[in-house]
Order: C-alpha cells, then sequence, then structure tokens
C-alpha cells in the first residue's frame, strides 16, 4: 500500500464514523469522558503508554499528534517515527479510533531505513460507567490493515491486540491501567504477547498534568520481557489543545533503554452533524 493509499483508507473510516454518528440521537455528556456539546473538552491518550477507559466527546474528531525519538532497542540502535491517532465516538458509549504512523526513520547494524509505518483501525467500548472512586471500565480492539514492516521497538508489532482499560480518580490523582492480549508475528509464526501499564497522574497548579508510568510486556520470540518507566508533563492550552511531552527508560536488557516523545492533541471544536 502507498502512502496516498493509506490515507485513502483513513478517509473512508473518517466517512464511515460521520455516518454512523448520523444514526445517533444527540446527548448531553456526562461521565465517561463525554463533555456537553457546547463546552467540548479533549480526553489525551498520549503521551502514556496506557489509554484512558473514557471515551471522547460524542460526535467530535479528537487527533492525537506526536513524535518520537528512540535508541539502543534489541532490532535497531535508533528510530525517529511519527504518530498519528484519530478518535471518534459515535455514542457514549462506541469509540472509533485509526492509528498510522506516516513517516519512520531507523538505523540498525549500520543500516537506514525509511518509510511508511502503516495503519490499524479499532474501536473501543464502554463495558461500566464509573465515577468518581468507582473505575470506568473498557474494552478495546486493534487490528493492522497494512504493516510498513519496518524494525520495530522492543515491544514489537502486533497483527491483533484486545484491551480491557480501567480508569478513575483517587483523592485527587487520576489512573489508567491497560491489560494487552496481542497477537505478534515473526515472519509466519504467531505468538501470544501480554502486556499490562499502570499511569497515574496529578494537576499541578491550573494548567500542568505530571503522569507517572510503570508498564511490562513479555517478548514471545526474545524469550524475555520488555519493562519501562515513563514520565510525562502536560499543558492545557485550552479545553481542545493539550500539549505534552515526556521520557522513557527502559529496565531490562532487552528493553529499548531511551525514549523521548512530544506532541499534542487536538479536539476539533466542531461537531459532526448531518441531517
Amino acid at each position: 500500500m502507498t502512502g496516498r493509499g493509506s490515507l485513502l483508507l483513513q478517509a473512508l473510516f473518517l466517512v464511515v464514523a460521520i455516518a454512523a454518528s448520523a444514526q445517533q440521537p444527540e446527548t448531553a455528556g456526562g461521565a465517561g469522558g463525554s463533555a456537553p456539546a457546547d463546552d467540548p473538552v479533549a480526553n489525551p491518550g498520549r503521551p502514556t503508554v496506557a489509554t484512558p477507559a473514557t471515551l471522547t466527546p460524542v460526535g467530535y474528531f479528537q487527533f492525537e499528534t506526536g513524535i518520537l525519538g528512540a535508541w539502543q532497542s534489541p532490532e535497531l540502535s535508533s528510530q525517529v517515527s511519527l504518530n498519528e491517532v484519530v478518535k471518534f465516538s459515535v455514542s457514549n458509549w462506541i469509540e472509533l479510533l485509526a492509528a498510522t504512523e506516516p513517516f519512520e526513520h531507523s538505523v540498525a547494524e549500520g543500516q537506514t531505513t525509511n518509510g511508511f509505518g502503516g495503519v490499524a483501525l479499532g474501536v473501543q467500548g464502554i463495558v461500566h460507567r464509573g465515577k468518581g472512586a468507582q473505575p470506568t471500565v473498557a474494552v478495546a480492539y486493534f487490528g493492522v490493515v497494512y504493516d510498513g514492516g519496518l524494525p520495530n521497538l522492543d515491544v514489537g508489532g502486533f497483527r491483533n491486540s484486545v484491551a480491557l482499560l480501567a480508569s478513575a480518580d483517587v483523592k485527587g490523582f487520576h489512573y489508567d491501567t491497560n491489560y494487552f492480549f496481542n497477537e505478534v508475528t515473526d515472519g509466519a509464526v504467531r505468538r501470544a504477547q501480554f502486556g499490562q501499564t499502570l499511569s497515574v497522574s496529578h494537576p499541578i497548579g491550573k494548567n500542568f498534568v505530571i503522569s507517572g508510568e510503570i508498564w511490562h510486556f513479555t517478548q514471545p520470540f526474545l524469550h524475555s520481557s520488555a519493562v519501562g518507566n515513563l514520565w510525562a508533563l502536560s499543558y492545557n492550552v485550552r479545553k481542545t489543545l493539550v500539549l505534552d511531552c515526556g521520557f522513557n527508560r527502559g529496565l531490562t536488557s532487552t528493553s529499548t533503554q531511551w525514549i523521548a516523545v512530544a506532541g499534542f492533541t487536538y479536539l476539533l471544536p466542531h461537531k459532526v452533524r448531518l441531517r
């Protein structure tokens, strides 16, 4: 698939999302991340590994855009990549997702590769809506529709992924925890991969949020595990725009030793309305 083909695929996904939203009655948002139609608020899923169980405001497109730099990983010495995630909630219970790497630059064994990273499509649904310390619980699925075939970091590249997600607020702290069940491949060989992550965040002043995270993924082809500790800082420019940056330190010999990330989350402040 060419870069133009991948863009067409993402455009098709967005058209499907718009068509689906047209079938949903308009409701005011409440718990679970959906804000009232006249006051939408971004619900960032980056730069942490963990994704919130809560959804984005219904009928609004959210764009999560970033750059990642990594050094000293099992398959490569360095990598720089751009990443984009588009989210669109068709109701208070269902969210559609598209993830892509528009560009990836990797150096492995002295060889440089540049290319398009791939495209994955997914869906996330709430199975229990919590409030306060009572967690909101959701289930998500992601499937790769195009694999760019470029080198992967320590976690590897999944073909199919199912995740159980939970989010809640406890005594001024917010947490997101995810449990992953992935199918990873190496040529024609398939293996099961399991992962867990816990991210805890706390506001600093009016506009800043600091996050700390510990995560773990099995590495079935290396017979080992990747473990990392991530710290991130976010700045709320306004309700629909959040800037972020952070770094991750690998904690095992088969983990990527250093990762730096930066980017932003932007909620397009125009609700999709089709009559």
